[in-house]
């Protein structure tokens, strides 16, 4: 979601094609950044979605994905408008259209600098999910607070599921540290 918006937002911006689509965009973003992950959830599941019969599980997905869709594509955008305006003519010179240009020259380059903002918006993701449980989804806290409802402790079922975060965190953020190596090793 996040990489279809950009390229509309930037696609408009540099030719002034695709104007609907990119209103539509800003919207959508204006929308989804301007207002809680919470509401969102609560409005996604409780008035959209189970209405139509769509269960709790979908729904999250698809309001987190929706969210965090809306960060990713302007991640993408500041890294595709932060590559240089002389790659685009470089690649139009090469007899590249447009779209060909994009692709093998602009986004390669800004995929790379963009990576670590990508993983952190990954990261803020997965720890936003915690949420889920308002909708009744079975998550982590959810089930921390099972247990806290059943054994009346507190601190271990919280510091439980605070350490399984830290430790999905620790292991994506490795992922990307390797990734970032390997994408530094293809530039020489």
């Amino acid at each position: 979601i996040g990489f279809v918006v950009a390229i509309i937002r930037v696609t408009n911006h540099k030719t002034g094609k695709l104007s609907i689509a990119s209103g539509i965009c800003k919207v959508y973003l204006s929308i989804m950044r301007g207002t809680p992950v919470m509401v969102q959830l609560l409005i996604f599941f409780f008035v959209i979605l189970s209405p139509m019969g769509i269960d709790k599980f979908p729904a999250a997905v698809i309001c987190f994905g929706l969210n965090s869709g809306a960060y990713v594509s302007e991640i993408v955008r500041g890294g595709i408008v932060s590559i240089d305006e002389g790659q685009m003519e470089a690649g139009r010179s090469l007899g590249f259209n447009y779209i060909r240009t994009m692709y093998h020259i602009i986004l390669p380059q800004a995929f790379k600098a963009v990576l670590p903002a990508l993983a952190n918006e990954f990261i803020v993701l997965l720890k936003e999910t915690a949420i889920a449980g308002y909708v009744g989804v079975t998550d982590l806290t959810r089930g921390a607070n099972i247990i806290r409802g059943i054994t009346y402790q507190s601190f271990w079922p919280l510091l439980a599921i605070a350490a399984i975060y830290l430790i999905m965190v620790m292991f994506f953020t490795k992922l990307v540290d390797i990734l970032e190596r390997r994408l530094r090793k293809s530039e020489r």
